[in-house]
C-alpha cells in the first residue's frame, strides 16, 4: 500500500501533444511520450473518447486530464506504473477531496492557474466550489509565467488584496478594507506583531499560495476579518527532477535558482528536496540595492505503510542598502502636491536594513485507514533584523524646498515564534450518510524584543530633496534609547464538521476557543492583555446543478494590538466578523473555478496611523470602527486547452460609525487579470499579459495649509500592464520574457501613511530555465 502522503511518480514536467479522439489511442500515445506503463487500456470501451492534450505537464497530471470525465481513473501501483480502474458505477461523496495529504493539493507541473482543493478555510480539504468563503489560489505555473518571485508581486495580482508598500522594506496588506496580518505556512503561524511584513519574502520554496478573504478563526484563531494568506511548501518527489534558472532584469539585477528533488534511497521511501535562490541588483530608486539569498531543504520518510515523517528548514537573508525609512513628503506648506522624480529617495548612502528569517518544521502524519488521519506539526521561526535608518520629517516650502529635518536611528529586532498543532480528521456515518470531521488543539508563543537608538542630531535642517544625494554624516547612536518587549502566548482548541444533510445540501459548523495572554512593554508603556474568546463559524453550500452552488457563511475573529495612541497608551483589541453569500461554479473537472460573493465585514478598534510623535520617535495610532460592504468576482483556470486565466474584480464601501467614508486610502474598486495562451501554430510559444487597475484614492493629511484649508492628497486611478512571452525550445530548455508597467505609468505606491514614494517605471526580466 502506498502511503497517502507519498508524492506521485513521474513528476518531471514535459511537453505533450495528444490528438482528440479514441481514449484508448490517446492513452497509448501518452504512454509512448511519457514512459508510463498503463495497465488495463484494453478494458476501456472502444467508444470512449478524450479531448486533445497539448502543453507542459507532469506525466500523472497529463494522465488525469486525458481520463477526466471518462469514468476511468488511474491507480498508482509502482514507479511510473498505473492501473486503469472503471469507476462509472461508484458514487463519491459530493466531489469532496477526502485525503488531507498536502501533496494531493500540489499545483506544480499542472500547467494550471487553479487547483482542485484547498484547506485554508475550514481545515477540511474541500474543492473551491464546496468552500463557503471566498478563496483564491495562485499556482506555481502563474508565479513562473509572470516572474512573481516575492510575496508583494504575488498578492498584487490576487483578487481583493491591496499591497500598501509604504517603504522599500516594509509593506502592509489589506483586504475588504482592513489590514491582513495572518501569514501562515502550511496552515500554521501567528499574526505580524507590528502589523507589517518587514523585508522581502521570496516565493521560490512554495508550490502555491491560498488567499481566503474574510474572517478565519478556525485556522488562524486570532487576526483581522480581512484575509488569511497560506503559503503551501513544495514537497519532495519520488522520482528525480531538477531545474536551474538564470534571470537577468532591469537595473543590473541577476537571479539564480536551483531546485533538486528525488529519492534518497532505492525504494524511494526517503525523499528530499533542496531549493536555493540568490538575487542581487540595484533599483530605479537612488542608492537602493538588494541582495537576498534563500535556501530550503525538506526530507520525507515513509515510516511503514501508514506513517509519514517530514522535517525541513528554510533560511532567507536580505541585505538591502540605501533603504527608505518613511518616504517622500506629499505636500508643500501652501497645500499644493509635491511632484518629485520617481527615482527620488530619502535614504542616506549608509542606510541598511539586514534581516534573517529562519523557519524550521517537523511533521508526523499517520493514516489509521477507514478515512481517519492524525497530524502533528511543530514550527519554529526566528526573524531578526538590524538597521541604520534615516527618516525625514517636516513640510517643505514650495519655493525653496527647505523645511525638512533629519531623524537618524539604529534598530535591532528579534522575533521568535513557536507553534504546535495536533489534529485528527476523518469521516463518520450518521443517519445513513457520511460526514467529515476535524478536531484538534494548537499552542503558540511569540516573543518580540526591539531596541531603538538615537543620536543627538535629530532635527538637523536638510537641503531640498531635489538636491539630496544621500550624503549625511552617520551619527553615533548614543544620545538615548527606547525598548519594547512582548511575550504573547496563545492556546486554542477547535472542531469543524461538514454535515452531508442531503445530496445537494452541505452544512459546515465549527468553533475555536482561544485563550491569549500578552505581557510586555511598548517603549515605556506596559502592555498586558488576557482574554478567552470563542470564534464560531457556520457555512452552508447548496448545489444548484452539476456545475453551480450557492453558499452563505458567518465567522468571527479577534486580535490584540501593540500600537499606541498619542498618549502612548496601547489600543484595545480588534474584534471583527464577516458575513457573506454568493455563487460558485466549477467546470472541466475542477479545472475552471469561478465565484461571486456579497460580503459585509465589521472591524472595531482598528489601529490607524495618525502621525509621527517626535517625543517618542514612533508612529502613533488611533482606533477606528468601520464596516465594509461590497461584492467581488473571481475566476481562475482553463478556458480552452492552452488558455489559462486568473481574474478578479472587487468593489466595496467603507464607513465609520456615523456613516462617513473612512480609510479613504483603500481603493474602492480594484481589478486584476492574468492570462496566458499557448499558440497552436507554434507549439513551443506561450504568450500572456497581466493587468492591475485601481480607482482613485485620497488621504486627509489632518493639517491645514497656509490659507487654513485642509490638505488632501490624491492618487488618481491607474492601470499597470505587463506582457509575457515564453518559448520552449525542447522539454528541457525554455526562456521567458516579462515586461512590466509597459505604459510607464507614474504612480504613488500607497497613501497608507502621510508619506509615499513612486512605483517602478517600465522594466523587464528574462529568465532561462533548464529542467533535467
Amino acid at each position: 500500500m502506498q502511503h497517502a502522503g507519498a508524492p506521485p511518480t513521474s513528476v518531471a514536467v514535459r511537453g505533450y501533444a495528444v490528438a482528440a479522439g479514441s481514449l484508448r489511442t490517446a492513452l497509448r500515445q501518452l504512454a509512448q511520450q511519457s514512459g508510463l506503463q498503463l495497465d488495463g487500456i484494453e478494458h476501456i470501451p472502444a467508444s470512449a473518447h478524450s479531448a486533445d492534450l497539448h502543453g507542459d505537464f507532469r506525466a500523472d497530471e497529463a494522465l488525469r486530464r486525458l481520463l477526466a470525465g471518462s469514468g476511468w481513473q488511474a491507480e498508482h501501483v509502482g514507479p511510473s506504473r498505473f492501473r486503469l480502474v472503471d469507476t462509472r458505477d461508484i458514487t463519491p461523496l459530493a466531489s469532496v477531496v477526502t485525503t488531507a495529504s498536502v501533496d494531493n493539493l500540489s499545483t506544480e507541473g499542472t500547467g494550471s492557474y487553479t487547483t482542485a482543493a484547498e484547506t485554508t478555510a475550514t481545515r477540511l480539504p474541500l474543492t473551491l466550489r464546496q468552500t463557503p468563503e471566498s478563496v483564491s489560489v495562485i499556482t506555481r505555473t502563474q508565479m513562473d509565467d509572470f516572474g512573481l518571485d516575492d510575496v508583494r508581486s504575488v498578492l498584487a495580482n490576487t483578487t481583493g488584496i491591496n499591497v500598501e508598500q509604504v517603504e522599500t522594506d516594509r509593506t502592509y496588506y489589506s483586504a475588504r478594507g482592513f489590514d491582513v496580518t495572518n501569514f501562515l505556512v502550511d496552515g500554521l503561524g501567528m499574526p505580524f506583531t507590528n502589523g507589517a511584513q518587514w523585508g522581502d519574502m521570496d516565493t521560490a520554496v512554495y508550490d502555491h499560495i491560498e488567499v481566503l478573504r474574510g474572517a478565519n478563526g478556525l485556522l488562524s484563531f486570532t487576526g483581522n476579518p480581512s484575509a488569511t494568506i497560506n503559503f503551501v511548501r513544495k514537497r519532495p518527489t519520488a522520482e528525480f527532477q531538477g531545474s536551474a534558472g538564470l534571470t537577468v532584469s532591469s537595473w543590473d539585477t541577476r537571479r539564480l535558482d536551483l531546485d533538486l528533488s528525488g529519492p534518497l534511497n532505492d525504494s524511494a521511501s526517503v525523499r528530499g528536496r533542496l531549493i536555493a535562490a540568490d538575487q542581487d541588483g540595484d533599483s530605479y530608486l537612488d542608492r537602493y540595492s538588494l541582495h537576498k539569498q534563500v535556501i530550503s531543504g525538506i526530507v520525507e520518510a515513509d515510516v511503514g505503510e501508514s506513517t509519514l515523517l517530514s522535517a525541513g528548514l528554510t533560511d532567507q537573508r536580505n541585505r538591502p542598502k540605501g533603504v527608505m525609512w518613511g518616504a517622500l513628503p506629499l505636500y508643500y506648506t501652501d497645500g499644493s502636491a509635491t511632484d518629485f522624480d520617481r527615482a527620488t529617495s530619502t535614504a542616506t548612502d549608509w542606510a541598511y536594513w539586514n534581516s534573517d528569517d529562519v523557519r524550521t518544521f517537523a511533521q508526523l502524519e499517520h493514516d489509521f485507514a477507514h478515512g481517519w488521519i492524525l497530524k502533528f506539526e511543530l514550527n519554529h521561526r526566528r526573524f531578526s533584523s538590524r538597521s541604520d535608518l534615516f527618516y525625514i520629517y517636516g513640510t517643505p516650502d514650495r519655493t525653496t524646498g527647505l523645511g525638512l529635518l533629519s531623524y537618524p536611528s539604529h534598530y535591532t529586532d528579534v522575533n521568535r515564534q513557536d507553534t504546535a498543532d495536533l489534529s485528527v480528521s476523518g469521516t463518520f456515518d450518521l443517519a445513513g450518510r457520511t460526514h467529515q470531521l476535524v478536531f484538534g488543539a494548537n499552542a503558540a508563543r511569540n516573543k518580540e524584543t526591539e531596541q531603538s537608538l538615537y543620536g543627538n542630531d535629530v532635527g538637523t535642517p536638510l537641503p531640498p530633496l531635489q538636491d539630496w544625494n544621500g550624503v549625511y554624516p552617520k551619527p553615533v547612536f548614543d544620545a538615548y534609547r527606547a525598548d519594547a518587549a512582548f511575550d504573547i502566548r496563545r492556546q486554542s482548541a477547535y472542531v469543524t464538521a461538514r454535515w452531508n444533510l442531503t445530496d445537494p445540501l452541505k452544512l459546515i459548523t465549527g468553533a475555536s476557543v482561544t485563550r491569549i495572554r500578552s505581557r510586555g512593554e511598548s517603549y515605556g508603556v506596559p502592555h498586558r492583555y488576557t482574554a478567552t474568546r470563542n470564534t464560531p463559524y457556520a457555512g452552508l453550500v447548496y448545489d444548484l446543478g452539476k456545475h453551480l452552488s450557492a453558499y452563505a457563511s458567518y465567522a468571527k475573529i479577534f486580535s490584540p494590538q501593540t500600537e499606541v495612541d498619542l498618549d502612548n497608551r496601547v489600543l484595545p483589541p480588534i474584534t471583527g466578523s464577516n458575513l457573506e453569500t454568493g455563487l460558485k461554479g466549477a467546470w472541466f473537472d475542477e479545472r475552471l473555478n469561478a465565484s461571486f460573493a456579497l460580503f459585509r465585514t465589521r472591524q472595531d478598534h482598528t489601529a490607524e496611523s495618525a502621525g509621527f510623535n517626535p517625543d517618542t520617535g514612533q508612529t502613533y495610532y488611533r482606533g477606528v470602527n468601520a464596516t465594509s460592504k461590497g461584492y467581488e468576482f473571481d475566476v481562475a483556470g482553463r478556458l480552452t486547452p492552452g488558455w489559462e486565466i486568473s481574474a478578479g474584480y472587487t468593489q466595496l464601501g467603507i464607513t465609520g460609525d456615523r456613516g462617513t467614508n473612512v480609510r479613504t486610502y483603500v481603493p474602492r474598486r480594484t481589478l486584476h487579470l492574468s492570462t496566458s495562451y499557448r499558440v497552436p501554430a507554434l507549439r513551443g510559444l506561450k504568450v500572456g499579459a497581466n493587468l492591475r487597475w485601481q480607482d482613485a484614492i485620497t488621504r486627509d493629511q489632518g493639517v491645514l495649509d497656509t490659507q487654513g484649508r485642509e490638505i488632501v492628497t490624491r492618487q488618481g486611478a491607474y492601470a499597470l500592464l505587463g506582457l509575457m512571452a515564453r518559448y520552449d525550445f525542447d522539454p528541457s530548455w525554455s526562456a521567458t520574457l516579462n515586461v512590466d508597467n509597459v505604459t510607464n505609468r507614474k504612480y504613488l505606491t500607497s497613501l497608507y501613511w502621510n508619506q509615499a514614494y513612486y512605483g517602478a517605471p517600465r522594466h523587464y526580466s528574462l529568465n532561462v530555465t533548464w529542467r533535467f
